[in-house]
Formats: C-alpha cells, sequence, structure tokens
C-alpha cells in the first residue's frame, strides 16, 4: 500500500509539473493512476451516499414528530383515530390496531366493526369506543341490502369529520356486502380529506379496486410480501423485483398517483413515488401475528402528528406521511426487540403493544 501510494504521489508530481511531456506519455501516466487507485478511491463514497440517502434516522423523526405533554392541550388534540375492520371471524386486528394507537399517545380510538364482532372487541377493553353498525351478507337480505348501506354510511357521516385519521382493513373479512360498504366509507373519507392507512382486507378490497385510493395523496397503503406482490402484479402488470426494489416501489406508488406505500420486510421500505426510505432498525426474529396491525394503528397517530407540525415554521419539510411511517416503522421494531429481550419464543403481539410506551419513552421522554 505504502509503495502505490508512493508510485501514486511521484505520478502526481510528474504529470502536474512536467508541461513539456508528451500527451502520449500523459495518457499512460493517468491510465497507471486509473489503474492502482482509481476503484478504491470512488467506490466507497458512492456507497456512503446511496445508504445516506435512503436509510432514514427513526429515532430522530420520532423525536420530530412526538408532541410534548402539555396539560394546556385538551382531549382530542393528540389524535383521534378510528379503525374501520372487525367481522365475526376476526376480532383482534381492529383490537390491536386501536389499543396501539391509544399506546403510543392518541387521545381517543374508535372501531367501526359488525355486530357480531362488537361484544368481543368490547370485551378486550374498555377503552376502546367500539361502533357495532357493519353488516355482512348472511345477515341481510338481498332487497335490504340498499337500505342497510345507507344506514351504515349515515352513522359512519355522523363521526367522519372528527376524525384526525382512519384505519381501514384490519380483520375486516372478504364478505362482498361488507366490502362494498366500505368502498363507500372510504369514498366518504375522501369527501371530507381525511387520512386513511389501508391494510389487511382493505388492501385486498383496494387491490380489486384501484381508483379508491388512485391519486389520493392522503392514503397509505401497507403490504406485506404477498399483497405487495399481488399489488405489483394488478398495477405494473410484473412479479416483483427484488434486485431493483426501491426503483420499483416508486414506480408502484407514482403509478398509483402518489399514494404512500410502507412495503414491510426485513427492512421496511416507503415511497411516495418522488423519494424512497429504509427503516433497518433489527426488530425480532419472532414473527407472531398481529404486527403489521400494530403498525397500521402506529402510522395513524404518527401521521396524525406530523400533519400537526405543517403550521410550524421550523416543521421537516419531508412529507407528513413519510414521517409518519418512518415512525411507526422505527418504533415497531423497536418495540419488538423489547418485547423479544423478555419473552424470546413466546413474544406475542400483545406483549410487543406493552412495550410501545416503554420504548418511545426511552427516545422521546415525556418529562
Amino acid at each position: 500500500m505504502l509503495v502505490k501510494h508512493s508510485v501514486i504521489s511521484g505520478l502526481g508530481r510528474l504529470t502536474s509539473h512536467s508541461p513539456s511531456s508528451s500527451s502520449s506519455v500523459l495518457r499512460r501516466q493517468q491510465f497507471l493512476v486509473r489503474t492502482l487507485c482509481g476503484s478504491q478511491i470512488h467506490r466507497p463514497k458512492l456507497i456512503r451516499a446511496m445508504s445516506s440517502t435512503s436509510e432514514a434516522d427513526a429515532e430522530s423523526v420520532l423525536r420530530t414528530v412526538t408532541p410534548s405533554l402539555d396539560p394546556k392541550r385538551h382531549k382530542g388534540q393528540a389524535g383521534k383515530i378510528a379503525v374501520i375492520g372487525g367481522c365475526r371471524e376476526y376480532t383482534g386486528a381492529p383490537y390491536f390496531a386501536a389499543i396501539s394507537a391509544l399506546k403510543i399517545g392518541a387521545d381517543l380510538s374508535h372501531v367501526f366493526c359488525t355486530k357480531d364482532a362488537a361484544p368481543v372487541i368490547k370485551s378486550y377493553s374498555p377503552e376502546l369506543i367500539v361502533h357495532p353498525v357493519l353488516e355482512e351478507s348472511y345477515s341481510i337480505s338481498e332487497e335490504d341490502q340498499r337500505k342497510v348501506q345507507d344506514k351504515v354510511l349515515g352513522e359512519v357521516d355522523k363521526w367522519m369529520e372528527r376524525f384526525d385519521c382512519l384505519v381501514i382493513g384490519p380483520g375486516l373479512g372478504r364478505d362482498p356486502f361488507l366490502l362494498e360498504c366500505v368502498s363507500k366509507i372510504m369514498l366518504l373519507a375522501k369527501k371530507f380529506n381525511v387520512p386513511f392507512v389501508v391494510d389487511g382486507d382493505g388492501l385486498f378490497l383496494v387491490t380489486n379496486s384501484i381508483d379508491l385510493v388512485h391519486r389520493y395523496p392522503l392514503a397509505v397503503l401497507t403490504p406485506n410480501v404477498n399483497e405487495y406482490k399481488r399489488l405489483v402484479q394488478k398495477v405494473l402488470n410484473c412479479e416483483v423485483d427484488e434486485q431493483n426494489a426501491e426503483d420499483q416501489l416508486r414506480t408502484l406508488a407514482k403509478q398509483i398517483g402518489g399514494v404512500t406505500i410502507l412495503r414491510k420486510g426485513k427492512s421496511d421500505l416507503i415511497s411516495n413515488g418522488e423519494t424512497v426510505k429504509s427503516v433497518s432498525i433489527y426488530g425480532s426474529p419472532r414473527r407472531c401475528g398481529g404486527q403489521g396491525d400494530i403498525l397500521s394503528g402506529g402510522v395513524a397517530v404518527f401521521w396524525s402528528w406530523a400533519r400537526q407540525l405543517k403550521s410550524d415554521p421550523e416543521s421537516p419539510a419531508e412529507n407528513p406521511a413519510i414521517l409518519g411511517c418512518i415512525a411507526a416503522s422505527g418504533l415497531l421494531r423497536k418495540a419488538a426487540s423489547l418485547a423479544f429481550t423478555k419473552h424470546k419464543r413466546s413474544t406475542l403481539t400483545s406483549d410487543i403493544i406493552e412495550c410501545l410506551g416503554e420504548s418511545l419513552e426511552d427516545i422521546c421522554p415525556a418529562s
């Protein structure tokens, strides 16, 4: 290495102080310099630049968007979240999303679910406001479907303007009538410019009806591996390209019209069609079901908080939806890691939820 440095230094002096040297000699000297050190000089710089532009500083984002606890604030100012989901088969997912929102710091958390699911979800926690307004096709006749749908929309319409963000899809199921009602709820949310996070069976609905989110920048999609594969096949008419994952995600988000997509995986990738960020904080090797529901509830809260920063002249220039996704991803991974440290193989989603507050306190102390 010392010999190489000496040769390069000597050649550098020769080329810079010998104006009478012939052009052919100069070309040979420059070729030798490139051969000896070109790759070693430039490649590390390129790698550093790429990693710095894609990997998000999740803890910094968490400190930025998490509001301080102020006694002057009143109930509701820290976030009013609603989960649209929950049917007779699936009651855990909407509970996980709604209770996670509260554990992170939202003031109020609602669940709009079917009548069968409501008593079960109510029994999980008295902290949730549960609305048993949704219906499945098995419980109504075909002749009554229009009337029931109007009633459902009327009930949701009473509340819509109060919410800072919706989470659509956890435990929703795939009943055709229920999905039709939820598609109308999404249109209602768009009418009032209410942001919404789409997860679980909500992504099944959106994949088959892209127009529900097309060109709606207040939509965030949070697909897992299989849900993302179906989205790519539907929208881009191709298969998932892991070699060009960031470019493909950017193209997908842009093709859907500027929605934000949080692609869950070993590293979470986030894009709104313009920029791509990744969150690679180590989480947990335990892949218990329900972690995606925590994430969707977290995105709703942090996104709501990031939107409140827009009036602040010192607020970050980054898109609030992107900030919300980064913060939620980072916190979930930290909480999952903490829960795994305590419970190892027996770690459950409820254990991770119990670690949300401690993990956020570690990054953003309340006092």
